[in-house]
């Protein structure tokens, strides 16, 4: 074992399935301590459990993102079984898909209270602590959508394109403190939100086949791709990377589609 985030102490955010899970399953194996908190409780208890027995030295806390004092909780908390902790990924999101006039005031809400004043809950509740041991990583996870438009997916691109601007404007406030802010962006990947957006067309089948045909290879991501792209930005194997995002879809984004 490479143990590439040895002395990493990292706070992942819905880690109870999908790209979180997956994230904390690579960090776990290349040696770094867990604290992670979702939503879901009991799935999160299982799968930490799960992680405890490889040899993992892993915590955490049913939160919601949304509520700042219920995070500091958890940091607190997170303190306390694993140490101060010293990087932070932003990994908790929801799809909010709609036209820009038929978006109810609650789906708006909804869309920024998760993606993006979630994660500047958890970057405000980790930073005095990363701050005051001389420096750290937090890493955001984008999405393609925070840097081009798909008809029909108002307002989810705003809060994405939004938590790329967080992330520029972090990066640069505290690089001098030693700190690096950076944000992945995956395209399409193999988790069950996309599974359920194949299922809410008729033909499910068709659905997922038109989606494998934007890409240039032919298929989309695995959520264990992208948790080597942010076991390497959460890593000290990029130390002058920062306020910047690294894109992952198979070259989706580069190409002109429908």
């Amino acid at each position: 074992m490479v143990n590439r985030l040895s002395g990493k102490r990292i706070l992942v955010t819905g880690a109870a399935q999908g790209i979180g899970l997956a994230i904390a399953k690579a960090c776990a194996a290349e040696g770094a301590s867990l604290f992670l908190i979702d939503l879901d409780g009991e799935r999160l208890a299982t799968e930490a459990a799960a992680l405890q027995a490889t040899g993992a030295k892993v915590g955490h806390a049913e939160a919601n993102i949304v509520d700042a004092a219920a995070v500091a909780s958890a940091v607190a908390q997170a303190a306390r079984e694993i140490g101060q902790l010293n990087a932070l990924i932003n990994n908790a999101g929801v799809n909010v898909f709609a036209e820009p006039l038929q978006t109810s005031e609650e789906e708006w809400q909804r869309c920024f209270d998760i993606n993006l004043k979630g994660a500047w809950n958890c970057c405000r509740a980790v930073l005095p602590d990363i701050i005051a041991q001389g420096g750290g990583a937090i890493l955001n996870i984008a999405s393609t959508h925070a840097f081009t438009i798909i008809p029909h997916t108002f307002p989810y691109p705003l809060a994405k394109h939004a938590l790329l601007g967080m992330t520029k404007s972090l990066g640069i406030e505290y690089a001098g403190k030693g700190v690096r802010v950076n944000a992945l962006a995956p395209g399409y990947v193999a988790t069950q939100k996309v599974i359920d957006y194949w299922n809410s067309f008729p033909d499910p089948e068709a659905a997922k086949a038109e989606t494998m045909k934007l890409h240039p290879g032919g298929r989309i991501a695995t959520p264990e791709e992208i948790a080597l792209a942010a076991v390497f930005m959460i890593s000290d194997e990029c130390p002058f990377m920062n306020a910047t995002y690294l894109t992952v879809d198979g070259g989706l984004s580069v190409q002109q589609h429908p």
